[in-house]
């Protein structure tokens, strides 16, 4: 079942259930995979496109929870936390920290990084094999304990 299939068959769902903060998301990500493919000139996304807008979504949602919890906003945390929790619902798999200090290393010994300054190089490595199923900030973090 494709990713559109899945959210058509959950936006259904929730229609029935009268779920409405899951409706919206549900529409929001329907949207936003509508507008990727209207862009690229396709008809049927592939499923890597697919995970880049997901990536996407979640990553807007993470960037605004983390400003609004400066900001003192906790009406719209807790928006955003139930948002940020169904588009996650539609995501790989994550990897678990160990997994991915397990990726970082394996990487790391192919590219023969050995200091931070080819840390660019790592990174352009390793981000395409956790796509989708790692935080960026976090492979950041675990390939920067790695090189020192």
């Amino acid at each position: 079942m494709s990713l559109l299939e899945r959210l058509n068959d959950d936006m259904k769902q929730a229609m029935r259930n009268k779920e409405k903060d899951k409706l919206s998301v549900i529409r929001m990500v329907k949207a936003s995979l509508q507008n990727e493919a209207i862009k690229l000139g396709t008809k049927e996304l592939t499923d890597d496109v697919e995970l880049t807008v997901l990536s996407r979504e979640v990553k807007q949602r993470k960037d605004s929870l983390h400003e609004f919890g400066k900001a003192g906003r906790e009406d719209l945390v807790d928006k955003l936390r139930t948002e940020l929790a169904i588009v996650e619902l539609y995501m790989p798999k994550q990897l678990s920290e160990e997994e991915l200090a397990g990726v970082v290393k394996e990487t790391i010994s192919e590219v023969g990084a050995k200091s931070k300054a080819e840390m660019g190089k790592v990174m352009s490595a390793i981000m395409p094999k956790v796509k989708g199923k790692a935080d960026g900030a976090l492979v950041n973090k675990l390939v920067q304990q790695h090189l020192s």
